[in-house]
């Protein structure tokens, strides 16, 4: 009887079958009952155990799916095998390139294409424009300078602005007895007063007509001989900050001159430190413009034209 029993066991062990479990174990028995939970296996050693469906491998469950009976039970558990991807020939286009210039020095190469002229047009035309600031900092003619920058680029300018600064002739002071002849003209002789006899004697008096008060020679004041900055117009010309000025200044206006042109200036808005602006009239018409120190050439103190 103990041989018999032996015997059923090793009999019963070698019929059983193994499963894979997703901890890495193995379970082996025979299945004794199962549902939508799980399944419970009689081990080889008359033991049972309960184990749900998803403690098995993929390889158990499809070991599983084997028996038409716990199929239905194990299918949704089951991840199918992804499909094989089509294998596509990769088909190379030829393409069309663009053939690479033959290598030249640098000038040639930016004459021989239509970038590189535009880029020299740019250079050629800052090299004009630098002359003509240069011409106005150093004081010197802007037609000369433009002259010599336009056969010379770059190396034109650079020896104008190593230049120091040309000093402007002076101009000869105006006297005061020049400006009273200038400014008054010549009186004609009032006709002399025929003093009837015995009647009533006019004294005349000390206006007569075509009498004018003395007007203050003009002040001039030239680049080069003075530093035209923030200072410079703050000390000389306080009097034109102001909107209303005092009655022995409101007939003098200043005339600047730069290389945009001259300017009657009637009052000084507003200043900086590289600039500063000028109420000037524009026919009618009152207009502020803006004047940066380095273009002012010359300022005349003067009275207004009448």
């Amino acid at each position: 009887m103990i041989f018999g029993f032996w015997l059923g066991g090793l009999l019963l062990a070698a019929g059983a079958d193994t499963y894979q479990l997703t901890d890495g174990a193995a379970v082996s028995g025979d299945v004794v009952k199962y549902d939508d939970s799980g399944v419970l296996i009689r081990t080889p050693q008359d033991a049972y155990t309960n184990l749900t469906w998803t403690m098995f491998s993929q390889g158990a469950l499809n070991q599983l799916a084997q028996n038409p009976k716990i199929k239905p039970f194990v299918t949704p558990f089951i991840i199918p095998p992804a499909p094989p991807r089509p294998r596509e020939e990769i088909k190379v286009q030829e393409v069309s390139r663009l053939a690479e210039p033959p290598k030249a020095p640098l000038l040639t190469a930016l004459f021989s294409s239509s970038v590189g002229l535009v880029v020299l047009f740019l250079i050629y035309g800052a090299n004009l424009f630098a002359a003509m600031e240069i011409a106005v900092f150093r004081a010197r003619p802007i037609g000369m300078v433009m002259g010599v920058a336009a056969v010379l680029p770059v190396l034109g300018p650079i020896i104008f602005l190593s230049l120091p600064t040309q000093a402007e002739p002076v101009a000869e002071p105006v006297t005061e007895a020049d400006t009273a002849t200038m400014a008054v003209p010549r009186a004609a002789p009032a006709p002399a007063l025929v003093q009837p006899p015995g009647g009533i004697h006019i004294a005349s008096s000390s206006w007569q007509p075509g009498t004018t008060t003395e007007k203050a020679a003009t002040q001039v004041f030239h680049r080069g001989q003075f530093m035209f900055n923030r200072r410079f117009f703050e000390t000389k010309f306080p009097n034109f900050f102001s909107l209303i000025r005092r009655e022995a200044d409101k007939d003098m206006v200043l005339l600047v001159k730069t290389p945009r042109g001259q300017y009657e200036v009637n009052r000084i808005t507003r200043i900086a430190a590289n600039d500063l602006h000028f109420e000037v009239m524009q026919g009618a018409a009152r207009q502020e413009v803006m004047v940066p120190f380095g273009e002012i050439q010359e300022i005349q103190l003067k009275h207004k034209e009448t």
